[in-house]
């Protein structure tokens, strides 16, 4: 390459790099995966290495991402906050290793080995034992203060307990979704007609940054804490120990690390590492490796510190990036899904090909941009990859692979279900079906309503609210309640039992909790947690239809858009008119008992964590039991669990609640605790 040509290379990657930084740490939509970014951000070090003379300027290899954004009070770190370089296979890792034993003049290094969560870095700063800020970690040296944001996780408690404690330290670590958490919003997403979310990563993120506190407490945020920026006076001497301390304090911490001496104890751990990931509860994309003692991380340093120079990563630490799970396959078509309100989503229609232990015939293409960006083309042959093992996602296309037949893809102008126009809102990128009466957006609508999740109508799923749209017999949701024997006889070949039964079944959900009937309405933003808090506050359908914005507004965890998307709601002349329908079909619902006094409660500010398989109770009934005693439920053990609630082949928690001596109880101990129950 001549002189001429690197100059070029280098500006054109320092361009890319830095629209890819902005992607990914101002607004966290990332349009390439880390591996991609790192094998550029290589190549512009390399060509900056070996052609100095066209290396003038600034660099992205010479600073740390920055995540700062408008709204914010930026706060400096005492401490650097620095970044981990990433590894990526075994003769990297054992690079790493050999360059500190050199140093240190030592092979046999004690190393701890931590899973490496995919999310947010914090700094919680702690004076006297109070927590008193949080900082993003922003370009390393200061960062944005989401200490209002920060304090609605409820997994991190506010106050440090137990000895010894610093008269200050900065906690360094990760803010995170579990996939549940991630699942669940995005059901909410789709209930509520918006796009949904690619990943945990990105969604953590951009919850973070949220102006408004309420709408972060929505999202149930969690963190895990695992390492130290200043602290004075100093009280820990090893990373191991540091772990200890912070689960002595109370704070949450990595489920499992490792103990290492010498690099292949530490290929090993690693090893172990990738075969479980897969069961932990978030995502988890990597294994970070960390020299044990503090005097010799002190003595290995950072990478670019000195003089003037910003500590850019520390040379005692390392990432290894686990190799995410691809596999390569053929577009046989794209199809568009017509969700309940009227969102146009392309799916593309896969070659079936085995991905993480699952036949994958389908992959979200999210919406009309996302094809265009990835020029994503039937006939293409496409890598597919699961994220965090749950989500397919189509990641790129192999364009060598292409041939003359793949045309550009042209997204339908006119909803496939019913014809109508689509439209898109000018700030939006998804499209939509506008018509009310859209067939695909009737059984949507209908089959949410009867679902497990709303009514728990039994016997009313999809594919019998398709037969009764079709028929003409269902064209709304008062209309569930207006069949009849006679109305459904005739659709099956000696049907009378089912029609019997479904029409029982329909009885049987005339009464019913206020909270389903809300949830099954659809109402943008409301998702099941919401429909009960609604259900709670306002105990009737007629006064939710009568609350303005500021009365929604008083309910914890609802903000400003949300409580705005309600009210627009109940504003709909169609909706107000479903509203008074229900109670004229014989739909009664049912408002939640008044709580008693926490206090009288018979778990009351007590915490449980749940594993394995209870004999006769589901999750859900159990959570629901404590938190109806007053209780609480958290997904991980720590010495400030209360309780233990085992059944049927528990796992690793069990296993932590008896080395840390926490209560374990079956499920007939937990139902005398409760009073029967």
């Amino acid at each position: 390459m001549t002189p001429a040509e690197a100059k070029a290379r280098i500006a054109a990657l320092r361009a890319e790099i830095a629209r890819h930084d902005e992607l990914y740490y101002r607004k966290a939509q990332p349009e390439i995966t880390d591996f991609d970014y790192d094998r550029k951000k290589r190549e512009l070090a390399d060509l900056e290495a070996a052609h100095p003379e066209a290396a003038g300027g600034e660099s992205p290899t010479k600073r740390v991402g920055d995540d700062r954004a408008e709204g914010f009070v930026r706060v400096k770190h005492r401490q650097a906050m620095t970044t981990l370089d990433n590894t990526y296979d075994e003769g990297e890792l054992r690079e790493f290793h050999a360059r500190l034993a050199k140093l240190l003049g030592s092979e046999e290094l004690d190393y701890t080995v931590e899973p490496k969560i995919d999310g947010v870095a914090v700094s919680l700063t702690f004076e006297h034992g109070k927590l008193v800020r949080a900082v993003t970690r922003g370009d390393g040296e200061e960062g944005d203060d989401v200490t209002a944001n920060v304090r609605t996780l409820k997994s991190l408690p506010h106050t440090l307990c137990g000895a010894p404690q610093p008269d200050l330290i900065e906690i360094r670590g990760e803010v995170y979704l579990r996939w549940t958490e991630f699942e669940r919003i995005n059901r909410q997403q789709e209930e509520a007609g918006l796009e949904a979310y690619a990943n945990p990563r990105n969604l953590a993120a951009g919850t973070l940054k949220l102006l408004d506190p309420a709408e972060v407490a929505r999202r149930r945020l969690e963190v895990v804490l695992y390492g130290v920026g200043h602290c004075e006076p100093a009280v820990v001497t090893a990373q191991s120990q540091l772990l200890t301390q912070l689960e002595d304090w109370g704070l949450p911490v990595v489920e499992k690390y490792w103990k290492a001496r010498g690099i292949d104890a530490v290929w090993a751990a690693i090893k172990e590492l990738d075969g479980q990931r897969r069961s932990f509860a978030y995502g988890t994309d990597g294994a970070v490796v960390k020299l044990d003692r503090a005097d010799q991380q002190q003595k290995a340093g950072f990478r670019g510190e000195g003089q003037a120079a910003r500590k850019l990563s520390p040379r005692w630490a390392c990432a290894y990036k686990f190799a995410p799970d691809r596999a390569e396959t053929r577009v046989n078509a794209i199809t568009i899904q017509v969700g309940r309100t009227g969102a146009l989503t392309p799916v593309a229609e896969l070659e079936p090909v085995q991905l993480a232990g699952t036949t994958v015939k389908r992959a979200t293409l999210h919406n009309a941009d996302e094809i265009a960006r990835k020029d994503v083309r039937v006939g293409d042959v496409v890598l597919v990859e699961k994220a965090g093992e749950i989500i397919p996602a189509v990641v790129a296309v192999l364009v060598e692979k292409r041939t003359p037949q793949c045309v550009p893809y042209v997204f339908p102008e006119n909803c496939p279900a019913c014809g109508t126009k689509a439209v898109r809102a000018e700030d939006g990128v998804v499209w939509r079906c506008p018509n009310p009466d859209c067939p695909e957006k009737v059984r949507r609508r209908l089959a949410h309503f009867a679902s497990k999740a709303c009514l728990d109508i039994d016997g009313l799923g999809e594919e019998v609210v398709d037969l009764l749209v079709s028929r003409g017999l269902v064209k709304s949701i008062p209309d569930i309640f207006r069949l009849t024997l006679a109305d459904l006889l005739p659709l099956k070949k000696s049907g009378e039992v089912w029609a019997g039964n479904l029409i029982a079944a329909i009885e049987a959900r005339r009464t019913v909790d206020l909270w389903r009937v809300i949830h099954g309405l659809g109402i943008p933003q409301v998702g099941a947690a919401s429909a009960k808090d609604l259900a709670m506050r306002f105990r009737s359908l007629e006064a939710l239809a009568a609350a303005d914005e500021n009365a929604l507004l008083t309910i914890e965890g609802v903000g400003e858009k949300t409580a705005k998307a309600i009210r627009a709601w109940l504003d709909e002349p169609a909706h107000r008119a479903l509203l008074g329908e229900l109670p004229a079909v014989g739909v009664q619902p049912v408002p939640p008992p008044v709580p008693a006094a926490n206090s009288a409660l018979p778990v009351a500010g007590k915490s449980f964590v749940l594993t394995g398989t209870l004999p006769t109770l589901t999750r859900e009934e159990a959570t629901a039991k404590i938190e109806a005693a007053g209780g609480k439920v958290s997904g991980s053990v720590s010495r400030k669990t209360s309780y233990v609630l085992a059944g049927e082949e528990a796992g690793s928690k069990l296993d932590k609640a008896r080395a840390l001596g926490v209560p374990v109880i079956d499920e007939a101990e937990f139902l005398r605790l409760l009073g029967g129950g």
